[in-house]
């Protein structure tokens, strides 16, 4: 004997439903996803440009520093690298949709003096970054 058609469908239906909220619990890995060392960048260091001016800022290789403080003509600074095989300036810029403070990105290991000079203001700092081997 077999349940009228109504009862058939509603069993169906049931099932159905189910069988969704087993598969949507169930898709999950019981392993937790893991990121290798190498894959991870490291954070940058912030240095702020009204303070960085006859200091020293400490970097490991592959690191970026952002230089912030200001937020009005950071497009206009430009760098003067003494050994640019240590460290690199990215200018600061302004697109559509987003503004980049300047930066520097560590290379290789050593030292360098950077001088930093605004072209609207005129302010000029002049600081040592010293690159270190990854941590």
């Amino acid at each position: 004997m077999t349940a009228p058609r109504p009862v058939r469908t509603a069993l169906a239906a049931a099932s159905l439903a189910l069988l969704v909220a087993l598969a949507g619990c169930s898709g999950a890995s019981s392993t937790p996803a893991t990121t290798s060392a190498s894959a991870q960048l490291p954070a940058p260091v912030i240095a702020d440009l009204t303070e960085i001016d006859g200091t020293t800022v400490t970097v490991p290789v592959g690191g970026a520093v952002d230089l912030v403080g200001d937020d009005e003509t950071f497009t206009d600074w430009t760098a003067d690298i003494d050994d640019p095989e240590v460290v690199s300036f990215t200018p600061g810029k302004k697109d559509a949709s987003a503004s980049f403070n300047p930066g520097l990105t560590a290379l290789s290991e050593g030292d360098s003096a950077v001088t930093l000079t605004n072209s609207s203001t005129g302010q000029k700092v002049e600081f040592e970054v010293e690159v270190t081997a990854k941590g």
